[in-house]
């Protein structure tokens, strides 16, 4: 289906987005990153826009700015849980207090790094190891909160060394206690097939970031990102490997949506009609 069809469509997706039953909404582990509406007016407009999509869960970024009994607030009126968080990783090593308190507070156990600025990225396979191993003490200090720890991958953790990528090497250096969160558009982007590559690292998968790239000079104005379904991910082969490695969450993602509320109504009906009935929490 061409681009333009299924935009045509989203209109009728959006429409009868709300009216979808509490069932409905419920019944597939669905998610959205609140990154992709941070520029939707605010976090009320945002979480309506989730609830209007038929979503229940989000992941936060951070605090959003506001307090845990505000956020407790906005998130019980929406009929819509936390089920991560990205904490930038600079805000662990200064101490997990605060992100434990907060997360905490608003019903969150799962705490995600989202991405290492360039001066943070090792440059060799020591490097990594070395953070992998940095992780492993963060995700042991969360543990004895009851709370647990993910990494989440751009393209440049796919670079190789001697065969191996600098996130299999983070992993396996940080052990069984780090949890992924397979950003599937950049694995892409970094050289590797999805599907295999969420098989290689198996069953630590507590979520993927579902997300899709333009065909090569499409959406240019949205760094060449798309609508899941929408672009060159082969997302049957994509699920099926989600679904053997146990993977809990579907987190719909867009770096830089023209249209974020259609963006995440798109990705939330096109997992609906393709994920397995067994995949429900």
């Amino acid at each position: 289906m061409t681009q333009h069809i299924r935009h045509a469509a989203l209109g009728t997706i959006l429409a009868g987005a709300v009216a979808l039953p509490a069932a409905a909404q419920d019944a597939l582990p669905i998610a959205v990153q609140m990154y992709t509406l941070r520029d939707l007016g605010t976090l009320e407009e945002q979480l309506q826009a989730v609830e209007d999509a038929g979503v229940t869960a989000i992941e936060t970024v951070g605090t959003h700015d506001v307090s845990a009994e505000e956020m407790t607030g906005l998130l019980d009126e929406h009929g819509i849980e936390v089920i991560s968080s990205h904490v930038q990783l600079d805000s662990l090593r200064e101490g997990i207090d605060d992100t434990v308190q907060f997360n905490r507070a608003i019903g969150n156990d799962t705490i995600t790094v989202p991405y290492l600025a360039e001066e943070q990225r090792p440059s060799d396979a020591e490097g990594w190891r070395d953070l992998g191993e940095e992780l492993a003490g963060i995700a042991e200090d969360l543990a004895e909160e009851d709370m647990r720890l993910a990494y989440h991958n751009h393209d440049f953790e796919m670079v190789e060394y001697d065969g191996q990528t600098a996130l299999e090497i983070l992993f396996e250096a940080a052990g069984p206690d780090l949890l992924a969160q397979v950003d599937l558009a950049w694995v892409e982007r970094g050289g590797h097939d999805p599907s295999e590559f969420l098989r290689t690292i198996g069953d630590r998968v507590f979520a993927v970031h579902a997300k899709d790239n333009a065909p090569e000079g499409e959406n240019e104005d949205q760094r060449g990102f798309a609508a899941v379904g929408v672009g060159t991910l082969e997302w049957p082969g994509i699920l099926e490997a989600a679904q053997e490695v146990g993977t809990e969450w579907y987190i719909i993602e867009h770096d830089l949506p023209a249209d974020a509320a259609g963006v995440i109504a798109e990705g939330a009906e096109y997992l609906r009609a393709e994920l397995p009935q067994d995949a429900a929490n």
